[in-house]
């Protein structure tokens, strides 16, 4: 039987996503995307049209996974996904490090080259992004980013949405709320649990001006 993979939607992330199932031995892949007029055969994969066919191609395409940046959008689309019955399958590159003691939930991207240690949780629609590292025990909560180069030490606590900047780095025990945004190469040392957008050496969250 060929194994297939709907994707939703066809940009960068949604591209890195496709073209690591291709690796995971995904033989048949097509996207959505609301742009799909505008778009055409993406990496040598077709657009089959907008996200509002989701409903009516869950039994031609029984897998399915969210693939947008963002991570309240991801979050959303992945419940349809599970709504309208489609297995929301997760994407774990062959070239990752993902220990059997750890626990990767459903609709999750683990990019090529990331690391997850031994205890680690990721929570439903995350992405553990290109060379992310993420040791012992750490929680990373449903639809948050890790992005590229992310350094996380031991026991860390991510909340949902969150998004950590690329090669930023998390010291240990360290809790992260909902919705906060960690900006790139940001070293994160006490914790960040007000949702907002926090930059630095150490990271301090970043006041909204008039």
């Amino acid at each position: 039987m060929t194994k297939s993979l709907l994707v939703l939607a066809c940009g960068g992330h949604g591209r890195v996503v496709a073209d690591a199932a291709t690796e995971c031995g995904y033989e048949e892949i097509a996207f959505l995307d609301d742009a799909h007029d505008t778009l055409t055969p993406v990496i040598g994969f077709p657009v089959l049209g907008p996200l509002s066919l989701i409903e009516q191609l869950a039994a031609s395409w029984p897998n399915a996974i969210a693939a947008v940046g963002n991570g309240a959008k991801r979050q959303q689309l992945f419940r349809r996904l599970r709504e309208a019955g489609y297995r929301t399958c997760s994407i774990v590159h062959p070239s990752a490090v993902v220990s059997r003691r750890a626990s990767v939930g459903e609709g999750v991207l683990v990019a090529a080259g990331a690391v997850i240690n031994v205890g680690a949780k990721i929570g439903d629609a995350a992405i553990v992004n290109t060379g992310a590292r993420i040791d012992h025990d750490c929680i990373i909560g449903s639809a948050a980013h890790i992005a590229p180069g992310t350094t996380l030490s031991g026991g860390v606590t991510v909340g949902e949405r969150a998004w950590l900047g690329t090669g930023c780095s998390v010291r240990q025990g360290i809790t992260i709320g909902d919705d906060v945004m960690v900006g790139v190469g940001a070293a994160v040392v006490a914790d960040l649990t007000v949702a907002g957008t926090y930059a630095g050496v150490p990271a301090r969250r970043l006041e909204k001006h008039a």
